[in-house]
C-alpha cells in the first residue's frame, strides 16, 4: 500500500496544473476516460463551477486557526475526474485549505487511470469520488474523506430511497444545495475527520 501511495503521489498533479487539464478539456469539448457526451458537458459545466468557487469559495474565519495549527506534515492525495460534479464542489475548498497551512500539500490523480489505488479506497464497494486520503511523511494513511460531505450522503441517500436512483432533476437539487451550503459542510466533516473538535 505504502508503494502504491508514494507512487501515485510522485506522477500526481498539483492544483493548478489540474485546473489547467480542466480549462483545456473544456475549451476542446474534451474529458478523461470515457468520452461520452454527458461526462463531455459536465466537465465544461464542472469548470465553469470550479472557477467560480476558486474566486468565492471562503473559510469560516473561526476555521482558519484550525487548519494553521495543523502539526503533522502531510499530503493530501485526491482521486477525482473533471466530470466529476462533486469534486467540482469539494476542490476549491479543500485547495483552500491546503492554502492555510504549511502542513498539507494538495495532490490530485485521476480515478480511471489509477484503478489500483481507487480499488483500495471504495465506498460502499463502488468507486465513488471524490477521495481524500490523507498521509503522512512515511505514507501511512492517517484518515479519509469522501465522496461527500454527511449532509449531501444523506441527500442522496434519502432521494435514493424515495426514487430509486439518481436522475438529472436530483443533481439539479444537490447543485442548489451546494450553492446554499457553501461549502460549510465539507469544512465542518474534515475538520472532524482531521480529530479537530468545532
Amino acid at each position: 500500500m505504502k508503494n502504491l501511495i508514494e507512487k501515485s503521489i510522485k506522477k500526481a498533479m498539483d492544483y493548478s496544473q489540474y485546473n489547467l487539464l480542466f480549462k483545456q478539456l473544456a475549451e476542446e469539448g474534451r474529458t478523461t476516460g470515457e468520452q461520452t457526451q454527458e461526462k463531455i458537458d459536465y466537465t465544461k459545466l464542472n469548470f465553469s463551477r470550479t472557477k467560480r468557487l476558486d474566486k468565492t469559495a471562503q473559510i469560516p474565519e473561526e476555521n482558519v486557526v484550525d487548519f494553521k495549527n495543523i502539526t503533522t506534515k502531510q499530503t493530501w492525495l485526491v482521486i477525482s475526474e473533471p466530470w466529476c460534479g462533486d469534486a467540482a464542489q469539494t476542490l476549491p475548498f479543500l485547495n483552500r485549505i491546503a492554502e492555510l497551512s504549511e502542513k498539507i500539500e494538495l495532490k490530485i490523480v485521476l480515478r480511471d487511470e489509477n484503478p489500483e489505488l481507487m480499488n483500495q479506497f471504495l465506498t460502499n464497494g463502488s468507486q465513488s469520488i471524490p477521495m481524500v486520503i490523507m498521509v503522512d511523511g512515511n505514507m501511512n494513511v492517517l484518515q479519509t474523506f469522501g465522496p461527500r460531505s454527511k449532509a449531501a450522503t444523506k441527500l442522496v441517500s434519502d432521494y435514493k430511497t424515495e426514487h430509486g436512483q439518481i436522475d438529472d432533476a436530483f443533481k439539479e437539487m444537490l447543485q442548489v444545495w451546494y450553492n446554499n451550503d457553501k461549502g460549510i459542510s465539507i469544512v465542518n466533516d474534515i475538520l472532524e475527520t482531521l480529530g479537530v473538535t468545532i
